[in-house]
């Protein structure tokens, strides 16, 4: 009998401290994560930097003997400037001198990439003036952004997700979460289409210098708000209707951004995900659970609670159908009752 209370005792402590095994097993494969990535950038890199810094050192010995007249703390200082402005989107090279950084559409498309935190850093303010707006305009516009980026992508949901997932299964009752899965799936697909592949094809056309694996790469760093700003479009000394292309990028950019964050909420919205989610949850007690749950439920699908009704009238225009099929219908708590 002790045995048996032991037992059941210790399978209780068990099944409470799940979620923070499931939590200390999810830390700690991230950091063995980063530390992969780690060991797999300085392995690939690591030569070719060595390489490029050869070159460098050898370009320059011969620039120098080249030129005797020219000491090396002369070279020194002149490139260590040269480097400075490099930094701050200032070049010397005459190709590159036609290049405003600061004109009207240059700078359109800076705000847009600091709101939208991808931050090439190919250009930066110059000026402690420049500086000082820089810091105030994020503080409020990067939470702006948030929120419209928020409140757009919940009403775009609606229509490319929500609804054409709760009609299909009103109108055939295929199960709702094998509707929502394929769904997201193709949503996701259609997104790296007409955001990644097309947009590729069409930089690898315009930038004489990229591949269309360069102009691949640059979508995905500037979709995802990496932005390394080692690519940056439109910066080309012949660079053809230079301001409309600007203006392009920064609408291309932010569309982008928009299709990135509707897609990352439709998988979000993924039962299967959620009962993934749960595993990682601090353990309640079973009411406070349900209570959770619903709640959630009532956010996933607050949105669409006053479409329901004219989905309803829409599918009862067939009577056939509706005596054949019970008509789902969503009570308060985002559960679906069936009405026969």
């Amino acid at each position: 009998m002790l045995h048996s209370l032991a037992s059941n005792r210790c399978v209780r402590v068990i099944d409470r401290n799940r979620p923070a095994w499931y939590f200390a097993f999810l830390t700690a494969s991230y950091l063995l994560y980063l530390v992969f990535g780690a060991v797999i950038f300085s392995s690939v890199e690591l030569p070719y930097e060595d390489l490029l810094r050869k070159d460098l050192q050898e370009l320059k010995r011969s620039f120098l003997g080249e030129n005797q007249c020219l000491s090396e703390e002369q070279l020194e200082g002149f490139l260590e400037r040269v480097l400075e402005a490099s930094n701050y989107g200032v070049s010397i090279l005459n190709n590159a001198s036609g290049n405003w950084n600061w004109d009207f559409m240059s700078s359109l498309f800076f705000a847009s990439t600091v709101l939208s935190t991808t931050g090439y850093g190919h250009t930066v303010p110059l000026s402690d003036g420049g500086k000082t707006f820089c810091i105030l305009y994020s503080v409020i516009g990067i939470p702006f952004t948030f929120l419209l980026f928020t409140a757009l992508v919940q009403r775009i949901l609606v229509y490319v997700a929500r609804r054409p997932v709760l009609y299909i299964h009103l109108r055939w009752g295929y199960p709702k979460h094998m509707v929502a899965m394929v769904h997201a799936f193709l949503l996701g697909l259609l997104t790296v289409t007409c955001f990644f592949f097309i947009p590729a094809a069409v930089f690898s056309i315009m930038e004489e210098d990229w591949n269309f694996l360069e102009s691949f790469y640059f979508c995905f760093i500037s979709l995802s708000t990496i932005g390394l700003g080692d690519y940056v479009p439109g910066e080309g000394y012949n660079q053809r209707f230079r301001e409309l292309y600007k203006l392009g990028i920064t609408c291309y950019l932010l569309l982008g951004l928009v299709a990135m964050l509707v897609v990352l909420e439709a998988f979000c919205e993924l039962q299967e995900l959620k009962t993934f989610r749960k595993l990682f949850y601090v353990k309640r007690g079973k009411d406070e659970d349900q209570e959770n749950i619903v709640e959630h439920d009532q956010l996933a699908f607050s949105s669409i609670s006053d479409q329901v009704a004219s989905l309803k009238d829409e599918h009862k225009l067939s009577e056939p159908f509706v005596a054949l099929h019970p008509v789902a219908s969503y009570a308060t708590d985002g559960s679906i009752n069936n009405e026969h």
